[in-house]
């Protein structure tokens, strides 16, 4: 099933009940009508990080199920996959194989070796080359590999250890693209997305972060790829709205990382001037989101609000959200990442279910096509549980739900009432993704979002009240 214009859910294939299985059945029956597309997140085997350290992409992992499993969702709705396009594991065939023959191997410039990216500079970067590197990490982004002769080689390592970085000029790596790009798009991926595609291409000199016109070139010989198969690609990009922005002008789809924090910043001061702007400006391809399997994205926001208004709105998401700690960001929580605030926007939100509920319409109501993060499609807290047992940021929003659990949880009003709303939002003409958009604001302290379908013959209207936390829908 290809794309079609339904919320895609995001999840884990083992957070919603333990398998592919378990998704499947709680989707058909719990969430037939509200979800009509899913992304899977990475079910492939993987040494770490919550799949995104990928081993291969051949095989699904047997604790999650097999193809067949992957295939019958997507016989009732559209799949996206993840290729982690900037690494892959160290504990993966390709990496081992480089690790045991070194030069002889057929990996021998898969990987991204400093001596010879950094020939010009005697095999390491210059302390100005260094500070230019968009990184994750406070010094030059590698690790030191040894080989099985005993010799070492610093190899270029943008994330964890686990997830060493591909050469993507590597005739031996387009070759492993175009193999793994083909079995997703024969398995059903409607949409595969490109994660960390901006880190990708590396340049001397350069940010080695979305380096034009290099980047622009291999997302065109992505998309070439699986172009037959009916298949898009969807770069993940976390920076500047402007990058998101000329990747539409490209013609791809993009995310709309800024709506989270715009719809914060809107509910905690009851204030629509920010979100109105960037919900009149945002592309109409484009996914939207409030949360995802990461944190709350700070960096998308810049230049959308004054940089102290996105202090402040930061600082509220500590002191009105609930449970939600700076200590949760630091070392002790394996955690230094300064672009983003770790918390489901549920609890963002205080735990309050007239604010969420209205962040949902708001969401629903924008451009685009709406994606909704599993704890999020519940109205999950904050599961410290989780987080103080593993000491991971991250996992204060990736809770495990069981059969069960989401029988009791999908009976809240709260998610009654969601499920009611996401419903709307894929049944009604009004929202064509190419239809009509207005946004405005009536009066302070509101917001009116009005669309029509692309023939004019159908309309629907979000009268939002952000002081009072509470809306009115009406439609044709």
């Amino acid at each position: 099933m290809k794309l079609n214009n339904k919320i895609m859910l995001i999840t884990y294939a083992d957070s919603l009940g333990k398998d592919l299985t378990d998704l499947r059945e709680v989707l058909d029956s719990h969430f037939d009508a509200a979800v009509g597309g899913v992304h899977i997140l990475p079910f492939f085997p993987s040494s770490g990080d919550r799949g995104f350290a990928p081993l291969r992409y051949d095989v699904v992992d047997e604790a999650f199920g097999s193809w067949d499993d992957i295939r019958r969702i997507g016989e009732r709705r559209y799949l996206m996959f993840d290729f982690m396009i900037n690494h892959i594991s160290r504990h993966s065939p390709y990496f081992e194989d480089f690790m045991a023959k070194r030069d002889a191997s057929e990996f021998a410039d898969f990987f991204i070796r400093y001596k010879d990216f950094w020939a010009a500079e005697g095999g390491f970067p210059t302390q100005e080359q260094v500070d230019a590197i968009y990184k994750r990490k406070p010094r030059a982004p590698y690790v030191d590999a040894t080989f099985a002769d005993g010799s070492t080689e610093k190899l270029w390592c943008t994330f964890g250890e686990e997830q060493i970085d591909i050469n993507v000029r590597s005739e031996r790596a387009q070759r492993f693209f175009a193999e793994t790009l083909t079995t997703m798009a024969e398995n059903n991926a409607s949409i595969i997305r490109l994660d960390a595609f901006a880190y990708a291409v590396k340049k001397p000199g350069t940010s080695c972060f979305f380096v034009q016109p290099e980047t622009g070139e291999l997302l065109e010989a992505m998309q070439r790829i699986i172009e037959p198969y009916g298949t898009m690609v969807l770069p993940e990009i976390h920076e500047h709205y402007t990058m998101q922005m000329r990747v539409s002008k490209m013609g791809y789809w993009v995310y709309d990382f800024a709506l989270p924090v715009l719809t914060l910043h809107a509910l905690y001061d009851g204030d629509a001037t920010y979100l109105q702007r960037w919900l009149e400006m945002s592309p109409a391809h484009q996914f939207t989101t409030l949360d995802t399997h990461d944190g709350i994205g700070i960096v998308d926001v810049r230049d959308l609000m004054p940089d102290d208004v996105v202090d402040a709105t930061k600082e509220k998401m500590f002191s009105e959200g609930a449970n939600v700690k700076k200590v949760y960001n630091t070392e002790a929580y394996h955690n230094l990442d300064v672009y983003q605030v770790n918390t489901t926007y549920y609890s963002a939100l205080g735990n309050d279910d007239d604010a969420y509920l209205l962040a949902r319409a708001i969401q629903f109501f924008a451009k685009g096509v709406p994606m909704v993060y599993y704890v999020g499609l519940l109205a999950g807290k904050n599961d410290l549980e989780l987080l103080e047992a593993t000491k991971e940021g991250r996992n204060i929003n990736r809770h495990y739900y069981s059969r069960e659990e989401i029988d009791r949880e999908v009976e809240r009003p709260v998610v009654r009432e969601l499920i009611r709303l996401m419903e709307l939002r894929n049944s009604h003409p009004a929202f064509d993704v190419d239809g009509g958009f207005e946004a405005t604001i009536p009066e302070e302290g509101r917001l009116s979002i009005h669309r029509t379908s692309a023939d004019g013959g159908a309309w629907a209207q979000l009268d939002a009240d952000l002081a009072h936390r509470c809306f009115g829908i009406s439609h044709s």
